[in-house]
């Protein structure tokens, strides 16, 4: 009889796990989505096309010539157009427009997908307890990367046509820790109890925490380089202007300015720590062949192996062709791919240190709110 009862009582769990499941993954693969559209609208130079904000009711674009005449007046007005663009035609502001009006549109969606689902997935207790808080705060972080989108925006809207790099930076850095939280609140949902979980050693596990602070860094910096336009200063490799170290390294004064505010210094950090994870992911792949850990880590340590080389080989191609919008766009989804296989890595080696503590009648199915 009490068995009966307790599988009675897990089974709704379990289908509201499932049910969790699917509308994280399905969000976080919007997240994914946007981020890569945000690179394409920045390559493309299209970000600063829409010069007002309308979060509520900027759903639709111009739908008449007489709208789209006013529409681009109002770009006119502003330094992209009269520095960059001036003389352009209508047909090819829209081109620019439309990336923008879908960036932000698609914005707009992911913020629906992830509210109602959550609202109506809260009143019917179909989710964990200990996760709505998380979750709570997920819908508040969205919220804020729409302001700080816009926030940015205007920084290119006043004397140069360009958004500082500091917001650009601080947006991608929100979404990509948007992006983060869906994934470990997606691998906290779907991993399985591994009877005799063996505990990553020492090594492993500090150098899995080590090539994580260094993907999440290398990311920032990207965002540095996307808003620097430092992509395009040196586009010879191995060597940069034919020589290991540029010979603009370090002409700022002060010299921390270099590492801020000089694309020559901002590119050549980004290859420096490029190198540095390569060899860091070497090393932890070596350090988890040589002890006991679950196929599941040994798995995941691999895929995070080979994503890093061909994000390193990505990002070498695409510097070599000079930055094409599809070769960035590809390279900046892949900065993501590499993130969420070490965000799976560290989960894997956090969980089964935890799991070895775990008592071993332990009931796998969380409370529902």
């Amino acid at each position: 009889m009490t068995t009966d009862i307790q599988e009675n009582r897990v089974a709704p769990a379990r289908d509201g796990r499932k049910l969790v499941i699917g509308w994280l993954t399905l969000v976080a693969v919007l997240v994914f989505a946007m981020i890569v559209l945000g690179g394409v609208t920045r390559l493309t130079n299209s970000g600063l096309s829409m010069t007002d904000w309308k979060p509520v009711t900027g759903w639709l674009p111009p739908l008449s010539h007489e709208a789209w005449m006013a529409e681009f007046e109002r770009y006119k007005a502003f330094p992209e157009y009269q520095k960059i663009n001036k003389g352009m035609s209508l047909s090819e502001f829209q081109g620019i427009y439309a990336f923008e009006f879908a960036h932000r549109v698609l914005g707009r969606v992911i913020g629906l997908a992830f509210f109602v689902p959550f609202v109506l997935l809260l009143l019917f207790r179909k989710i964990p307890r200990q996760m709505a808080p998380r979750l709570a705060l997920l819908f508040l972080l969205g919220a804020a990367q729409g302001g700080m989108g816009w926030f940015m925006v205007k920084s290119g809207l006043v004397d140069q046509p360009d958004v500082s790099h500091y917001r650009l930076t601080a947006h991608l850095a929100l979404a990509s820790l948007i992006f983060s939280v869906l994934l470990w609140t997606i691998f906290d949902l779907t991993r399985p109890v591994i009877e005799r979980a063996v505990p990553a050693s020492a090594m492993v596990r500090q150098t899995g925490y080590f090539l994580l602070v260094l993907i999440a860094l290398q990311i920032l910096i990207g965002g540095f380089v996307a808003g620097l336009n430092a992509g395009f200063v040196y586009t010879d490799w191995p060597l940069m202007g034919g020589s290991f170290i540029p010979e603009d390294f370090l002409y700022m004064q002060p010299l921390y300015h270099n590492f801020l505010e000089n694309p020559g210094t901002v590119q050549f950090v980004h290859r420096m720590i490029a190198y540095v994870i390569a060899l860091v992911a070497v090393w932890l792949y070596l350090t988890s062949r040589s002890g006991s850990i679950s196929a599941r880590l040994r798995l995941g340590v691999s895929l995070l192996v080979s994503l890093v080389f061909a994000q390193v080989f990505l990002g070498i191609v695409t510097l070599l062709h000079v930055v094409p919008v599809a070769l960035g766009a590809a390279h900046q989804a892949g900065g993501m791919l590499v993130l969420a296989a070490a965000l799976f890595v560290v989960h894997e080696i956090r969980a089964e240190r935890a799991q070895q503590n775990r008592p071993a009648d332990a009931d796998r199915s969380e409370d529902i709110v």
